[in-house]
């Protein structure tokens, strides 16, 4: 794939993703006013677990608590039994108990719009940080998460074995203009048509550009 053919991709991705539901993590900023501590807890949710089952939990927790003060009145079973069946809803409730300690400890309650501030956080990764930053504070960055790794590998834009590896490619290649929306963009794709298995190549309309199609004539 040549470097310049991301701009008509992000332009053909962007408009037909606006007609595809858009993922939890955009969908919960837009219904809090950004608010970063439901976007950071809603994130960490996410994690391994699918939209829907990340926007019920979502709901029944912050039904219950949405501060890290608030959320600190509840104890580690009953977050427990308000996220389930998120994946590993064990851990993140402790981690969730944790990060809203830590919040209140070192940063007066306020989630921090740095990522590597965020990253001192417990459970919270590169993913979850890039993520906060760009839907609650409209700062730079690019949440690198399995969709937007593997499309991003896919069209033969990057070549990285990680997450981590495609993330730092992207922070060297790709046009500003595109990092706060790539995230949404990819995701939206791979959950619709992208997918990790059986992608619908029948129905996509930037074949011309994609090293995996050309490579494989996968139909």
């Amino acid at each position: 794939m040549n470097n310049n053919d991301i701009h008509p991709i992000m332009k053909e991705l962007i408009k037909v993703t606006r007609e595809m539901p858009m993922p939890i993590i955009t969908e919960i900023s837009i219904k809090t006013n950004k608010d970063a501590y439901k976007i950071l807890i809603a994130t960490m949710l996410s994690l391994r677990t699918k939209d829907s089952t990340t926007k019920d939990a979502s709901e029944r927790l912050f039904g219950r608590a949405f501060t890290p003060e608030g959320m600190l009145k509840l104890s580690a079973s009953e977050i427990s039994e308000l996220i389930y069946p998120v994946g590993f809803y064990r851990v993140k409730a402790l981690n969730i108990l944790e990060t809203s300690q830590i919040l209140i400890d070192q940063f007066n309650g306020r989630v921090p719009d740095e990522i590597d501030e965020l990253l001192k956080l417990k459970g919270v990764g590169r993913k979850t940080a890039n993520l906060v930053v760009t839907e609650a504070y409209d700062k730079d960055g690019i949440c690198v998460d399995t969709h937007v790794h593997r499309i991003s590998n896919r069209f033969g834009y990057v070549n990285t074995k990680t997450a981590d590896d495609t993330e730092f490619a992207l922070r060297a290649k790709l046009p500003k203009e595109y990092w706060r929306v790539y995230n949404d963009v990819l995701v939206i794709y791979g959950q619709n048509r992208c997918k990790p298995i059986s992608p619908k190549c029948h129905e996509c309309t930037i074949t011309d550009y994609c090293d995996f199609y050309k490579t494989n004539n996968y139909k």
